[in-house]
């Protein structure tokens, strides 16, 4: 056996005779909460959607989550982050994903009638408050801990009696799961 790692920051354990395969998009455990989450709410989901094709090849930019509502017309652009950095450097990075994502989502969704003009962007952000910044390259600033509180608010109605989040979304089962347990976990 050997490990093998890498790509996606998965470790494998591999016999050196098999092959094995990676998944082609990275795994980000924000961008699958938040894709686990649209889809759950019924919004069709599409996921590290690169666009702007550039002339000499590759692209302009990559769009972390990118989702419509059909029933209720909405389009929203999720980019999320791991980062520490300075709000500086998170203004000039994020404002060219959301610019990316104003200039070119309504083509990801071609053959749609009805496409709302109007673009929800937000950053959810693991390592920061949204209390002194509200926003950041012109998209809406939401903290782990507000996304989380709305996503466990949102299954504390929709999921009532013996019900449990389809199997599969793990991590919104994952989420719920703690959120029912959570005095067996915690309090003790």
């Amino acid at each position: 056996m050997r490990v093998l790692s890498g790509l996606n920051s998965h470790c494998i354990l591999a016999n050196v005779f098999e092959k094995v395969t990676l998944p082609d998009v990275p795994i980000n455990h924000l961008e699958q909460m938040v894709a686990e989450w649209l889809e759950y709410n019924e919004f069709f989901v599409r996921r590290n959607v690169n666009v702007g094709t550039r002339k000499k090849g590759g692209y302009e930019g990559e769009l972390d989550i990118v989702a419509f509502h059909p029933r209720e017309k909405r389009l929203v652009h999720y980019e999320t982050s791991t980062d520490s950095n300075s709000w500086p450097e998170r203004e000039i990075r994020f404002r060219k994903k959301f610019d990316a994502g104003r200039a070119h989502i309504h083509s990801l969704f071609q053959g749609i009638e009805e496409l709302p003009e109007k673009i929800e962007q937000h950053a959810l952000l693991l390592y920061a408050s949204n209390a002194k910044h509200k926003q950041v390259g012109g998209g809406i600033v939401i903290s782990m801990d507000d996304m989380l509180k709305k996503i466990i608010n949102d299954l504390k109605i929709k999921l009532t009696g013996n019900k449990v989040v389809p199997e599969q979304y793990p991590l919104l089962r994952t989420i719920h799961l703690i959120w029912l347990y959570r005095h067996d976990i915690f309090d003790k």
